[in-house]
């Protein structure tokens, strides 16, 4: 399984960013997919999700700045960014919601990509 986030950078304050994701390895098509970012100190909170047939939703204080849109069943998934703020900058992390698991050695764990990078300038 892979899950490959794409399209982060370095953007002024008021940019704009569009993330691309790439779920492979996985048969079915993910039911519930979105966006993840990393709060520091925390685990990693959903910021963006589309549902298959369903509306998508967005974190109450991003609403408005970002869309996130899938094609079709893929699991392909896309995250428009809009008026970009410094605080905006972190890693983003495409997954299912909840996140893929893994088991190994009797435990079970998230899975995660590396993420994708954004980077707002004041």
């Amino acid at each position: 399984v892979q899950l490959q986030a794409s399209g982060g950078g370095v953007v002024q304050a008021g940019g704009s960013l569009r993330l691309s994701c790439v779920v492979s390895g996985v048969t079915d098509s993910i039911k519930n997919i979105g966006w993840y970012r990393q709060v520091p100190g925390k685990e990693r909170v959903v910021i963006a999700y589309t549902s298959i047939g369903g509306v998508p939703s967005y974190e109450d204080s991003l609403k408005g700045r970002l869309t996130i849109s899938r094609e079709g069943a893929k699991n392909v998934v896309y995250l428009q960014m809009n008026s970009l703020k410094p605080e905006d900058t972190d890693v983003y992390y495409c997954n299912s919601i909840p996140p893929l698991t893994i088991r190994t050695d009797g435990y079970t764990y998230n899975y995660w990509g590396q993420g994708t990078q954004v980077t707002v300038s004041s």
